[in-house]
């Protein structure tokens, strides 16, 4: 599972704005949603959850029981721009369109994860 570095607060909004303008790329998506996936495993360290943002980034993070090969026993799965929305705080937990199994699969108590 690969790891991912934040950017800066600064970078972060920058991107937002193009993408809230309509005039984002698909590598201001990816960037975002590797920004806030890697804010996420700071925020929530561990392995007991993977939470999957297709085509973009997969991460582990929440502390607990940890798995190596095979499907987790918790699992978060959306597109980009949901994430994205999620993790700016634009879009609520409770309303979005998200796939997720297992215990600890509600993340909404760790967002927003950067309101640019």
């Amino acid at each position: 599972m690969a790891r991912y570095s934040p950017l800066t607060h600064e970078e972060f909004a920058a991107i937002c704005a193009r993408l809230d303008a309509g005039t984002g790329t698909r590598q201001d998506l990816k960037a975002a949603t590797k920004h806030l996936a890697a804010l996420l495993v700071q925020r929530a360290p561990g392995a007991s959850v993977e939470v999957r943002i297709p085509p973009f980034a997969a991460v582990q993070c929440i502390a607990g029981a940890r798995h190596t090969r095979g499907t987790p026993p918790a699992v978060v799965e959306m597109d980009a721009p949901t994430w994205i929305a999620l993790g700016r705080g634009r879009l609520a937990w409770s309303q979005a369109s998200i796939r997720a199994s297992g215990e600890r699969s509600d993340l909404s108590h760790l967002l927003p994860l950067d309101e640019a």
